[in-house]
């Protein structure tokens, strides 16, 4: 089951669902638009994405379709809504999108046994807390909530793997 909910048609499906989603939220709601809006909430779901993976190829072209179809839906639906939105918040959120491949296989290793997946687990940890405290104003509860299931999910959480694809 896990391997065709891994799979990458259904990620980015997933991707679009979530992104036109996350417009609503933007639209209808305060705190989950805002939850949405920040880039913890985007590390977290990309790390289950990637942990879960059957291999770290796998798991960085599942995250890529995952963050450009979440993107596209996004942006077209604030198009489509007469939203606001910053061309700087799309460059930025597409380059990041354009890295997660890089990054979710690296993160696909933090269930691997030895201190390399270990470090990386830390450095997914730290940019997540750093980038709540740098570039979305600062530390909230939220944030505490989503890194504390990061911490769970990277340093705690056994993921019983079988052979690699």
């Amino acid at each position: 089951m896990r391997k065709k909910l891994l799979s990458p048609p259904v990620m980015a499906v997933c991707g679009l669902a979530i992104g036109a989603i996350a417009r609503m939220l933007d639209i209808y709601t305060q705190n989950l638009g805002e939850i949405f809006s920040q880039m913890a909430v985007w590390i977290l779901l990309g790390a289950l994405i990637s942990v879960y993976s059957p291999s770290p190829k796998r798991a960085a072209v599942n995250v890529l379709l995952f963050c450009l179809g979440m993107l596209a839906t996004y942006y077209a639906a604030a198009v489509l809504t007469h939203g606001v939105y910053s061309r700087t918040f799309i460059i930025g959120w597409t380059i990041f999108a354009l890295y997660t491949p890089v990054m979710a296989a690296l993160v696909w290793y933090t269930k691997e046994p030895g201190w390399l997946g270990r470090a990386v687990a830390v450095g997914v940890v730290a940019v997540s807390v750093l980038s709540s405290l740098v570039l979305f104003d600062g530390f909230r509860i939220y944030d505490a909530l989503i890194d504390g299931a990061l911490i769970y999910l990277l340093f705690f959480r056994k993921i019983r793997r079988g052979a690699a694809i």
